[in-house]
């Protein structure tokens, strides 16, 4: 297939186009690039620096599905500057469905949040509870979704709700508890945890690819919204597996973070999909890239970090 990665350079973004083009795919990236390209050449893939807000620099003839990753990511950079949120996460993603309605591709796979639950004490959140965001970053999440599935009857449109994302990447991110953690328990032997009591749902990076890979290799028999996460585990307890890896004293701090959630993926596992991958694999992936020298606790592994940078020298 002809696919469309927008935010191919990113996180999740560059290993999952590395995966469509073993899968056989000819892959087009749109990134802006503000957190590098750690994409290896290949002769199917073309990459294009450009802004989703920017569509019409968007090429489209002859695509056939579009994985929609970009996005400003995390709370803290929505907040950083919430025109650009909103512009970049709602009104692209509304403009990119319309141009690929009007050039006939069939299929548009939406990289929602888990985080568009809000605050949930239920013991199974699933996709048919009430959305009660509280940042920037979960409405535009949700108002994207709600603009996407308006647009379902003229193209076939999948919104995946990701759990928090751990793992090793090219394009490392260590805002993200399971790899922060880690990385703070090897680069100082202390962990900072703020609360502690708050679930998070957790998944593995590739197993984020996979589910990528499952949606589009299903098709049009399955729709709408599908959670995807595996572990619901407290920050406590995620702090405490690290330290089994990386032993480190756990500090505990308060916390005005009120997130907290378990999130079921049933809906998803009923498609046929199964999760490969752990939240203890991506710990000791981080350790092992950390000891080997692969991985320092780079700046540029800081979502808020690199974008101070960037709106700093005009580049948003």
């Amino acid at each position: 297939m002809k696919l469309l990665l927008t935010g191919g350079c990113g996180y999740i973004g560059t290993l999952l186009a590395a995966k469509l083009l073993a899968d056989g795919h000819d892959v087009t990236v749109v990134d802006t690039k503000w957190f590098g390209d750690h994409l290896k050449r290949h002769a199917r893939l073309q990459v294009l620096q450009a802004d989703v807000r920017n569509v019409d620099a968007i090429p489209m003839k002859g695509i056939e599905a579009i994985l929609h990753l970009a996005n400003v990511a995390n709370d803290p950079c929505g907040e950083l500057d919430s025109k650009l949120t909103w512009e970049v996460n709602v009104l692209a993603s509304k403009l990119l469905v319309e141009r690929a309605i009007e050039h006939g591709v069939r299929q548009f796979i939406y990289a929602s949040s888990g985080s568009v639950y809000g605050v949930k004490e239920e013991d199974e959140v699933t996709e048919e509870l009430s959305l009660v965001p509280i940042s920037d970053y979960n409405k535009t999440k949700m108002i994207s979704e709600r603009v996407l599935l308006s647009y379902a009857d003229q193209i076939l449109v999948q919104c995946v709700r990701p759990a928090t994302v751990c793992g090793l990447s090219p394009r490392m991110r260590l805002d993200l508890s399971v790899n922060m953690l880690t990385m703070q328990a090897l680069a100082n032997g202390r962990i900072t945890v703020f609360g502690g009591d708050q679930t998070r749902p957790n998944i593995h990076i590739r197993d984020m690819v996979r589910v990528y890979q499952h949606f589009l290799a299903k098709g049009d028999a399955i729709r709408g919204v599908f959670n995807a996460g595996f572990e619901n585990l407290s920050i406590m307890e995620i702090a405490e597996r690290v330290t089994e890896t990386a032993p480190a004293e756990i500090v505990v701090t308060e916390s005005d973070d009120p997130r907290s959630y378990r999130l079921s993926s049933c809906k998803l596992l009923a498609t046929g999909f199964e999760p490969a991958y752990t939240v203890q694999d991506g710990i000791d992936e981080v350790a092992e890239a950390f000891r080997s020298g692969q991985l320092t606790d780079d700046p540029g592994c800081y979502n808020i970090k690199t974008m101070n940078r960037v709106m700093s020298n005009g580049g948003a």
